[in-house]
């Protein structure tokens, strides 16, 4: 196997990634600024990290399903638009 011919550039995407895998504020930056859903296996560890009341988790986590739904079905919609484009 060669070697990645952009070494910096996939240094920095897997820094990105790992910068707002705990930190919902750097999260809610990349979606403002390019529209990056983060994942919801993400989303949940953001929760999961944070101390909340239960009533706050409960709120929480009532959203997170309806977030890991619609992305989810984002995803399928995306990657069929890809897939025509591609063909």
């Amino acid at each position: 196997m060669g070697e990645d011919p952009r070494p910096h550039r996939h240094h920095s995407c897997i820094t990105i990634c790992c910068m707002y895998h705990y930190d919902p504020a750097t999260a809610l930056d990349e979606l403002s600024e390019e529209a990056i859903l983060p994942n919801p296996v993400r989303v949940r560890d953001m929760i999961l990290r944070q101390r909340l009341t239960p009533d706050r988790s409960l709120e929480l986590n009532r959203l997170f399903l309806e977030y890991q739904k619609f992305f989810g079905e984002a995803q399928k919609l995306g990657k069929e638009i890809l897939k025509q484009l591609t063909a």
